[in-house]
């Protein structure tokens, strides 16, 4: 019944798509604003036709119903209830179930915020691209990747259950949906960066319209990836969080040209200028979620968070093609309408900063790119297998970072077109010499690394920059309105605020930053043979070894050496490293244990589990700020969801999210856009 269901809904969802498509397309032609209405209605059977497969596979896996393959690979009656949940999108058949489902919900976002506008061509033209893109996902369901597909012979009792690695942390039920929310939201700017190419209406008007849509992809993928490194960190037990994995590049991709697009945009919704930029970073961002799908779903690298072997490959790579011909081809086309009507007046200006900004993340890009891509692409050509590690990348990108932190710390201080030397002057110097004052205090309290003792400095830059804008704001609304200080805070931030929480996004990439180069350049690790009774010492630590313990559960059975941690003759506590054997695992998996504290943290791992002897090896090592990463995480989150909010003024001129600029005329939305024009020349 299940496995009916899920195919029925499948089938929906594809014949749904494939039906808007052609609806559209005819309206289109005929320029029929009925069928332009009728073939956005299309939407909703496809949200429909996901919600259904994607209930009839968690039904599936909540009732054991083992006649599914997809349930016998992933599931097990031993799985516990949010692992069974989390099954989902454990595989690779589930996974294009969630991508179709997450889509599906932006589409119906995108259907509702422009019903008022459904027969105008350029949502038109949008919603067409978004069905075409739900299409091809609906038919990889079809096809080479079924997640209901049924067992061919006698139902099995039971299953062998999810990967190890995803039933052993709780975050793997958070980590995933939060990257895909992120990766299927630049969807809907790529559908309205298309359909302004095709109809020609290529002022800033749409971008407005989308830029909400974009923050919060952004957002979802910006948490998705710190969730990411907090899950390796507690997990995988080598003692980090980022190892450039190619799957982790993946991710980081996308957010590399998006974050420069959001950037970017400001110079365009200002001065309409670096349109050919910012059309090219959203197809640039779209493909490379694309990318990712296939590297993390084909099947092409070894990595921890890749499946096996799959048929999905051509068709993906095929679906890329696709979207990067269309939108170089119809960028190309529309070249001489997106001539800028403005140009950078001082390189020593907002947008002269934002164009290097984007430039030094296109270059960002390139190189996790290429150190990503060439391994595949020399093996594809000559057979052999090359690796690309660490070294490369920190090598390349630890520059290119410092300098995008310093450009952080500026651009916001910069003003548009021209910057005196006095502007200058009076913006940067109390950030200038707050940021020395910390690297000198660094050198003088003995701390080594040329690249750390930057990262503090120009992050306290930044950090002083953003304290004197909004130390500015606050004063200049309390001599205009005579406002005490919180109320002139509270009606600063309230009245913008996308520009302050960009600013609180800014201080969370600053805690990122420190926290990278602290755990990075003054960490110590050590491994330790230990009897019981033994102690070994690291970094004042005292490490004692007390015994081993043997726990049983119906999903796993687990080995842990019991470690007491004394510092300082106070005992902080017993922790307990780990391995753990899962029925139907090749091999145990190690599961560190972490002592977090705000300054540094203890990390214990079993480099091998304890014998019968009452022996055992321990690695320990002690990390600097990580706490801080996903603190940084967390506020550059909060600072999204801020961003995103809506501000007092525009709830008072667009009721219902946008509801009066939806009900005005086409040429409204290229209003903005002629006042730009205007202002530029």
């Amino acid at each position: 019944m299940k496995a009916g269901l899920g195919t029925l809904a499948v089938a929906v969802g594809l014949n749904g798509s494939a039906l808007g498509v052609a609806v559209l397309a005819l309206g289109l032609r005929r320029g029929d604003e009925r069928l332009l209405v009728a073939g956005r209605r299309f939407v909703w059977v496809v949200v429909g036709a996901a919600v259904a497969a994607a209930g009839a596979m968690e039904w599936a896996l909540v009732s054991h119903d083992f006649s599914l393959q997809y349930v016998v690979d992933n599931h097990a009656r031993a799985t516990p209830l949010l692992y069974t949940i989390a099954s989902l999108w454990g595989a690779l058949e589930g996974s294009i179930l969630l991508w179709a489902l997450v889509l599906g919900g932006y589409l119906a976002f995108a259907a509702r915020k422009f019903r008022d506008r459904a027969g105008d061509p350029l949502v038109a033209w949008a919603t067409l691209t978004g069905l075409v893109v739900a299409a091809f996902f609906f038919g990889l369901m079809i096809g080479p990747a079924n997640p209901f597909h049924l067992v061919g012979g006698p139902t099995p009792t039971d299953g062998a259950g999810p990967n190890p690695l995803l039933q052993n942390h709780p975050l793997m039920a958070f980590h995933p949906p939060m990257l895909y929310l992120g990766y299927v939201g630049f969807t809907v700017p790529f559908m309205f960066a298309i359909a302004a190419l095709v109809t020609g209406r290529l002022g800033e008007g749409w971008l407005v319209a989308t830029r909400r849509a974009t923050l919060i992809a952004w957002g979802f993928l910006t948490t998705g990836i710190i969730l990411g490194g907090w899950w390796s960190y507690e997990v995988l037990g080598w003692g980090g969080y980022w190892a450039w994995d190619p799957v982790e590049n993946a991710s980081f991709l996308p957010w590399l040209t998006a974050t420069a697009y959001l950037h970017s945009v400001m110079v365009q919704e200002r001065r309409g200028m670096l349109r050919v930029w910012n059309l090219s970073l959203l197809v640039a961002t779209f493909a490379l979620t694309i990318l990712g799908t296939f590297l993390t779903r084909s099947g092409v690298i070894n990595s921890v968070h890749s499946f096996t072997q799959s048929a999905i490959g051509p068709a993906l790579l095929g679906f890329l093609g696709v979207v990067v011909a269309a939108g170089v081809g119809l960028i190309g086309w529309r070249g001489d309408r997106l001539r800028a009507p403005g140009q950078i007046d001082s390189p020593v200006s907002r947008e002269g900063a934002f164009l290097a900004n984007n430039v030094l993340f296109a270059g960002f890009a390139f190189v996790v790119l290429l150190g990503t891509v060439f391994p595949l692409v020399a093996e594809a050509l000559n057979g052999r297998q090359l690796s690309v590690g660490e070294p490369y990348f920190d090598r390349m990108t630890v520059p290119i970072g410092i300098a995008l932190l310093f450009l952080m710390a500026v651009a916001p201080a910069l003003p548009w077109r021209v910057a005196s030397a006095g502007v200058l002057r009076r913006r940067l110097a109390g950030p200038a010499w707050f940021a020395a004052v910390t690297m000198l205090g660094l050198a003088l309290a003995g701390a080594r690394g040329v690249a750390q003792i930057l990262a503090f400095g120009l992050g306290a830059f930044a950090v002083g920059g953003i304290v004197r804008q909004v130390v500015t704001a606050v004063r200049s609304r309390m001599r205009a309105d005579g406002s005490g200080p919180a109320r002139a805070l509270r009606d600063v931030t309230a009245g913008n605020r996308r520009l302050y929480g960009g600013l609180i996004v800014h201080v969370g990439v600053v805690i990122v930053a420190v926290a990278l180069a602290a755990s990075q350049g003054y960490g110590v690790k050590r491994e330790f043979r230990l009897s019981k009774g033994e102690s070994a010492t690291l970094n004042g630590y005292r490490l004692t070894f007390v015994g081993r313990q043997v726990t049983e559960t119906p999903q796993k059975r687990t080995v842990a050496a019991r470690v007491e941690v004394a510092r300082g003759g106070d005992v902080l506590g017993v922790y307990e490293p780990a391995v753990q054997i899962f029925p139907n695992a090749t091999q145990a998996i190690g599961t560190p244990s972490v002592r977090t504290g705000l300054a540094e943290d203890l990390y214990l791992t079993l480099v091998s589990s304890p014998t019968d002897t009452e022996e055992v090896t321990i690695g320990a090592a002690v990390n600097p700020m990580v706490l801080w990463l996903w603190i940084g995480g967390g506020v550059m989150a909060l600072g999204t969801a801020a961003a995103v909010w809506p501000t007092r003024r525009r709830r008072a001129v667009h009721p219902g999210d946008g509801a009066s600029r939806e009900g005005s005329p086409p040429d409204a939305w290229e209003s903005r856009s002629r006042t730009l024009t205007e202002a530029a020349r």
